[in-house]
């Protein structure tokens, strides 16, 4: 099998394809006739926890506390409480969401009876490997809780696109170059270091060279269509990019 990349290539999908975001699965799950609402919006609970649970522990909740309040905003969102007056002028996704958990937190304060987890019909996974320790990580840092929510948040999309991007590579047998070369998606590689890659896989330097650069090409894709997914409008994308980039560059 050759592994310089010029066999069964794959196109990761265009920032333009709005058909499905994760807007129109919130306003069509405010239908409760729409087909497989509830599946998509257990889907977007178990991928957006961590930037609202880091938000929770920055803002000073013990990590059992943050959990509680994690699990029973999203049965709350489950139950579609949040989505009936979603303002179609909606803009970014995440400030929806950490603006719900924030008039979620408050009720709860005001009526002092948070239920405990393990009522509710979905249950988050908060045991992730690494992701529990990234978000403990992230509240450690001496920023205002939506900062870090913001930095979580871009994390989590970064995370996303990572995973789409390796199930890409495996799925055109390139499991192997994938794994040679994903290092080099945010660092520049040694001097030496495409020769032992090229040595490993077979190939020359400049297929190395080629195949690195397809590799970051592919991922600012995938991230460009992760964001897309969380605006209204295409015309929105580039910010929210620029966005991302500044939270994961700020110290």
């Amino acid at each position: 099998m050759r592994t310089d990349g010029s066999e069964k290539t794959f196109r990761p999908p265009e920032a333009t394809a709005f058909n499905t975001t994760h807007w129109s699965v919130v306003l069509n799950a405010g239908d409760e006739a729409a087909p497989q609402a509830n599946a998509a919006l257990a889907q977007l609970c178990e991928t957006y926890w961590p930037p609202l649970y880091a938000f929770l522990r920055r803002d000073g909740h013990d990590p059992a506390n943050a959990e509680d309040l994690v699990q029973g905003f999203f049965e709350c969102f489950l139950e579609r409480k949040y989505l009936h007056d979603v303002d179609r002028e909606r803009g970014r996704f995440r400030s929806f969401l950490l603006a719900a958990l924030r008039h979620y937190v408050m009720n709860e304060r005001r009526d002092a009876r948070t239920q405990r987890r393990g009522g509710g019909a979905t249950q988050l996974t908060f045991d992730v490997p690494g992701v529990a320790e990234r978000c403990e990580a992230a509240a450690k840092i001496e920023q205002e809780p939506h900062l870090i929510f913001d930095r979580v948040w871009a994390e989590t999309i970064m995370e996303n696109a990572a995973r789409r991007l390796r199930a890409n590579y495996s799925e055109a047998e390139k499991t192997q170059l994938y794994e040679t070369l994903r290092v080099w998606l945010a660092t520049e590689a040694r001097p030496g270091d495409y020769a032992v890659a090229a040595q490993t896989l077979g190939v020359s330097e400049g297929a190395i060279a080629v195949a690195v650069h397809r590799l970051r090409q592919n991922f600012r894709r995938l991230v460009r269509a992760e964001v897309a997914h969380t605006v209204s409008s295409p015309a929105e994308v580039d910010e929210e990019m620029r966005h991302l980039l500044r939270v994961l560059t700020t110290s």
